[in-house]
């Protein structure tokens, strides 16, 4: 028997839950059984309660507020205890059009892809801001050189995986989880694919984008903070490249001097070539030791990996509380 199981990350979610519920569907196309899942993330209101008022088959609670990401983990890791073949993760706002939950699945069933991203009509979409809009196109840049992949709308938090999928992934950033997951897959040769999706009118403003600035600057934080956890060496290496070659401006222009006879009056440029490549060198081992703390962690979450294949074939393992 095949397996779907729509996750929900919520945190005071009681005024929209069952929106978003309600336009859920209990049959898709290639499972013979369709179960929901919300993850209440220590919700002060009445979460917990609508959701399962609502007919919702698993309920996880964090005691308190962990963030968006922590969320999201916790739902991946009980949906396969659950016995989730294919794991889909919408928003309790129900922004994203539920009838195309089959697009994210067909693929898998398929055996095309693991990991299905839904790719918002992000330019059309009236309620986004010029500034929003081109963060949004610039993050999923960035993602795309640094995982490999082709995912054009980074940030959706509506897709798919299956069980192989959501096994590798494992979340550092507590903000959020949309970039690091694809980065992780793209590097794990996990297949990603992004395929087109609608979406709803707003219910209720993201609690994401508090502020402008404060996007602008949250998002700034996390591109930078991921492509320095996956691509060390080369953020070092970029580094570093402005000493080296501030350096050799100051080398030449004292050789310059030295030829024509008046190198006295400019020994403090061969002394700041000196200081510059310094910190250049200084960059570089920065940047060795980053790529082998790097290398630490891809071998890391093959561990992971395996402890959870592991807990799957013992029984009651998966059951341990941590």
């Amino acid at each position: 028997m095949k397996k779907l199981i729509i996750q929900i990350p919520c945190y005071n979610e009681e005024k929209t839950l069952a929106v978003a519920l309600a336009a859920l569907p209990r049959q898709v196309p290639g499972f013979d059984k369709v179960e929901w899942l919300v993850i209440d993330d220590g919700s002060r209101d009445a979460t917990a309660a609508v959701a399962k008022a609502n007919g919702v088959d698993h309920i996880v609670r964090h005691v308190r507020n962990r963030g968006l990401a922590r969320a999201f983990m916790t739902g991946l890791d009980a949906a396969l205890k659950a016995g989730a073949d294919v794991i889909v993760n919408t928003d309790a706002d129900n922004q994203y059009n539920a009838e195309d939950i089959p697009k994210l699945t067909q693929p898998i069933c398929d055996g095309k892809a693991e990991f299905v991203i839904g790719a918002r009509p992000i330019q059309q979409t009236q309620h986004f801001s010029a500034l929003k809009k081109f963060l949004q196109a610039l993050g999923s840049w960035v993602v795309r050189q640094v995982s490999g992949t082709d995912v054009l709308d980074a940030p959706s938090g509506f897709r798919a995986m299956d069980r192989t999928a959501a096994r590798r992934f494992i979340v550092f950033n507590s903000y959020t989880y949309t970039l690091e997951t694809i980065i992780q897959a793209g590097r794990q040769g996990i297949a990603v694919l992004s395929v087109p999706i609608r979406t709803n009118e707003d219910l209720r403003p993201s609690r994401l984008v508090r502020s402008v600035p404060s996007y602008v600057w949250r998002s700034c934080q996390t591109i930078v903070r991921i492509y320095i956890t996956y691509s060390p060496f080369r953020f070092f290496m970029f580094l570093a490249s402005f000493p080296f070659i501030a350096g050799l401006v100051c080398a030449l222009n004292f050789l310059y001097y030295f030829a024509i006879g008046q190198e006295d009056r400019h020994v403090p440029t061969v002394v700041a070539a000196g200081v510059l490549w310094a910190v250049g060198a200084f960059l570089l081992m920065e940047g060795v030791l980053a790529d082998l703390l790097a290398i630490n962690r891809r071998l890391l979450e093959d561990v992971r990996w395996r402890l959870s294949r592991l807990e799957e074939q013992v029984p009651g393992a998966s059951d341990q509380k941590t």
